[in-house]
């Protein structure tokens, strides 16, 4: 706990001396003996201790001791759960109920004992459970599971860069992190893009039912999709390298059917599956994102960057992009007010032909293919997304005035400024759009979307505060 012989409390120069270094480890060691007898109880001591014991299976403390052996709560263990546990601090390893059950119902059984001698429990109450089996639900914690698993990676990479600068190590050093994210919010997100991409998913499934979805414009299958796919996965680099590019190597192994575990929304399967067949079966699976933003200040209250972070990594709020579609039209909207229109400007709904750089015309049509030839005023054309209005506005403004607009707004991913940019054809992420949006509801500031509010070091000093960035968009 007190880390009485790491590097920071051991540089005096008596400490590199033969002989000194074992003499000053020892007489540190029983000066804080001395202490902690003065200052705890022998229960406060104890408290302590459980909770930074390591009982193995990366369960540090007691309570995630009892989540990972037992999946429950620590003030929920029954007496004899409680046993193993405590048989563990002899030695996390050979009395491990997990590795070696053996072990560990004989040391439980130790420990029953000394309970009966002592007067906690009856010969009657011992003789019952002493034959009884461990029964665990053993589960350890690790980054896939539990809530946020996309968020807490995408705050890890910022953490790092953080402890980086500023000298700490995030993993040893003992700070405390405080984050935006409403646990109770997430936990909703999280249920509502499962509930949903289920439902989703069920109907994609049926509609492709005997095809593959990978088709071009024209409706045919795209040609060697999974084959040029697969070049861009870890498992092809590796096997590049292990046979010096020989494809025959290469396909036979892509080829050969091997024991693995795959995601359905059924549960994990396990299944005799070639990793070819394997990207196959995730190729035919939705993403999605989901991000939830107070926008006064920015903190973002609930992120789901996919699926399932276990089988599908990449992130989509911050790390992927998509096409916004129609849900970028307001940033043309504010760039033509700012711009000298009016919400009762009229424009006709006729096609607009805006000619490009290679001698070609860009002629967007409506959603429905038709054009009503009615007058529509600029509030009830963005109400209607209808597209001529905007080929019409991006005409009259430019596009670099839309991606001024929309860069002031919030936008970071680079935009090309070209007219079809007005019907949201270029890829952004849905952090930036969430941030963007912000701006509205905060009469034209934009607040940057943040998630670490402040850190501390262990003993509680704070480190550092984030202030959100403000600009008056």
């Amino acid at each position: 706990m007190f880390r009485t012989r790491g590097e920071e409390l051991n540089n005096g120069y008596l400490n590199d001396k033969p002989g000194f270094r074992t003499l000053i480890h020892k007489t540190k060691e029983w000066i804080m003996s001395v202490k902690l007898e003065q200052s705890y109880t022998k229960q406060e001591i104890m408290i302590m201790y459980l909770n930074i014991f390591e009982f193995g299976s990366n369960a540090f403390g007691l309570q995630s001791a009892a989540k990972t052996f037992f999946g429950k709560d620590a003030k929920d263990l029954e007496v004899q759960e409680s046993a193993v546990l405590v048989g563990l601090f002899k030695n996390p390893n050979h009395y491990s109920p997990k590795f070696n059950p053996e072990n560990s119902k004989h040391r439980r059984n130790v420990v029953l004992s000394q309970m009966v001698k002592y007067g906690y429990m009856t010969q009657a109450e011992y003789d019952s459970l002493k034959e009884t089996d461990i029964k665990l639900k053993y589960r350890v914690e690790n980054q896939n599971i539990g809530l946020a698993p996309y968020f807490r990676t995408e705050a890890s990479k910022f953490l790092l860069k953080w402890c980086r600068e500023n000298g700490y190590d995030l993993y040893a050093d003992g700070l405390k992190i405080y984050t935006t994210i409403d646990s109770r919010m997430q936990t909703y997100a999280e249920q509502a893009v499962e509930e949903h991409m289920k439902d989703r998913q069920k109907e994609f499934f049926a509609h492709w039912k005997g095809r593959n979805p990978w088709i071009d414009r024209q409706g045919k299958e795209i040609p060697n999709y999974l084959e040029n796919a697969i070049k861009r996965t870890d498992r092809y680099r590796n096997l590049n390298r292990r046979f010096d590019g020989n494809q025959d190597s290469i396909n036979y192994y892509l080829n050969k059917k091997i024991p693995m575990t795959i995601f359905t929304y059924d549960g994990e399967k396990e299944v005799q599956m070639s990793p070819l067949d394997s990207l196959k079966h995730y190729k035919h699976y939705l993403q999605t994102g989901f991000m939830a933003m107070e926008p006064q200040t920015g903190h973002i209250k609930a992120w789901v960057g996919g699926i399932n972070y276990k089988h599908f990594k990449y992130d989509h709020v911050k790390q992927g992009a998509r096409q916004p579609g129609s849900t970028f039209k307001p940033f043309l909207y504010t760039a033509a007010i700012e711009n000298g229109y009016y919400p009762c400007y009229e424009v006709l709904d006729t096609q607009v032909c805006i000619p490009l750089g290679d001698g070609t015309m860009w002629c967007p049509n409506n959603a429905d293919n038709k054009f009503s030839g009615e007058k529509f005023t600029l509030r009830n054309a963005m109400a209607k997304s209808v597209n001529s209005i905007s080929a019409f506005l991006v005409n009259k403004l430019g596009a670099e005035t839309l991606v001024k607009t929309a860069k002031r707004m919030g936008i970071s991913t680079p935009l090309e400024a070209n007219p079809s940019l007005a019907l949201g054809v270029n890829d952004v992420t849905l952090y930036d759009m969430v941030g963007a949006y912000g701006t509205f509801v905060n009469s034209g500031t934009w607040v940057e979307p943040n998630f670490i509010t402040r850190i501390e070091d262990k003993h509680g000093n704070v480190l550092h505060e984030f202030v959100p960035k403000t600009v008056d968009a």
